[in-house]
């Protein structure tokens, strides 16, 4: 099936839908905010690298899951949006799992949040993307003069305030993916609106030292406006977010590339055990079949010694020396590095390299950068390893066929 078809239905009887249906009051739920949440759900969805059928169960569900705010209102309307989505897709081939999959994503959307997979996280935190961004002031006051017009009242701005802050701490993101991206800026926009209500923001005590130490460090004070601008577009904090979303991607990708190494060892260690069981205990009945035995049995052998090459581990000396912190060239953030020293020496050259911007960053650089050496050797042996199952199962397959009708056994 091509999803990919179906995905530009989606969109298009989506995008029409709203063109036919417009509701002056409906300043928040319209197709901007429905396209913000399609945005959202498609990068969440790249970044876990779903299969196409579950990329396009999220994304349909992201187009639709707005759309009963138009034929009823607020209360019931993902309801309704599932409602619509199954009508538009009964009839397009679509089996009915990914539809159930695509209205439980979309019922799943149902403040407060209750996703039970994956699929149903991404769309919830789709939904709920702006609360971490720097279009959430803007979106705020679209849902309240929304909701002013729906209920044909005044919302007093201190009553509104305390409403969004509840929902802001209530409020979490379901993937990793998203708690990492978006959290920080969430907590920047609910203690702006804790400030407001006279209530002292709760910031993480590691980021406020070290505002502290930078300001300490500043040698202008009261800089002027430029000094100020200077530091506003101080990148650290996207900085910090790339460093570990980048971590986070290299780990689940070594977890995958373990996992799969796993498979190939478990599938050939079975066909292993067939073959010695088996085959070879006939092999004088069957002596035809002694070449291709052979053939698979050295082809299973050697795929699980490149399964095994892939999994294991390279572990460095753990020691570091004096002249290593001074120079700046140890990366104490890895295990290997320091596994063999005292705890009063790491913990000596862990506060030098806290103190030290430069080092710090330059320790975060080389572990993401022997991260991905690391998972550039594991993922060239398995690569190695499934190419020696995929290309050496034919040549057996081929080579028992030949064996059996051109030296067929007497």
């Amino acid at each position: 099936m091509d999803y990919n078809i179906i995905l530009d239905q989606t969109q298009q009887y989506v995008r029409n839908f709203f063109s036919s249906h417009v509701d002056e009051k409906i300043v928040y739920h319209d197709r901007t905010h429905t396209e913000q949440v399609v945005k959202a759900v498609r990068m969440i969805a790249q970044h876990y690298q779903l299969s196409e059928r579950d990329f396009f169960i999220v994304n349909v569900a992201a187009w639709f899951h707005d759309t009963g705010y138009f034929n009823g209102g607020a209360s019931g309307h993902e309801q309704r949006g599932a409602e619509m989505a199954i009508a538009f897709l009964t009839g397009t081939g679509v089996d009915a799992e990914a539809i159930q999959s695509i209205k439980g994503c979309i019922l799943a959307t149902q403040i407060p949040q209750k996703p039970t997979n994956l699929l149903e996280d991404i769309v919830c935190d789709g939904d709920l993307f702006h609360l971490g961004t720097d279009d959430f002031g803007a979106r705020n006051k679209l849902m309240r003069k929304e909701m002013e017009a729906v209920q044909n009242k005044q919302i007093s701005k201190e009553d509104w305030r305390k409403s969004t802050i509840r929902l802001l701490e209530t409020h979490h993101y379901h993937t990793d993916y998203c708690r990492l991206l978006l959290n920080e800026k969430k907590q920047e926009n609910l203690d702006k609106l804790r400030a407001k209500e006279g209530v002292p923001p709760i910031t993480n005590t590691l980021t406020a030292l070290l505002r502290l130490h930078e300001q300490e460090d500043d040698p202008v004070e009261g800089g002027g406006e430029k000094e100020r601008k200077k530091k506003k577009k101080d990148p650290g904090r996207g900085i910090d977010t790339v460093f570990r979303i980048t971590s986070n991607n290299n780990q689940r990708l070594s977890s995958q590339a373990d996992s799969k190494a796993h498979i190939m060892i478990q599938v050939n260690s079975i066909i292993i055990s067939v073959l010695l069981s088996l085959l070879l205990r006939k092999i004088e009945e069957h002596t035809n079949l002694a070449i291709p035995a052979t053939i698979l049995l050295t082809v299973n052998l050697a795929t699980i010694i490149f399964s095994i090459l892939a999994t294991r581990p390279h572990i460095p000396p753990g020691t570091f020396s004096k002249q290593d912190l001074d120079e700046k060239k140890v990366n104490l953030l890895f295990f290997g590095n320091f596994y063999k020293m005292s705890l009063q020496e790491y913990a000596s050259g862990m506060l030098q390299m806290m103190d030290d911007r430069d080092f710090l960053y330059g320790s975060l650089i080389r572990d993401v950068y022997f991260q991905g050496i690391a998972l550039g050797n594991k993922y060239r042996w398995l690569r190695l390893s499934y190419n020696t199952f995929m290309y050496g199962l034919i040549i057996s397959v081929l080579a028992f066929m030949i064996a059996a009708l051109a030296y067929p056994s007497k």
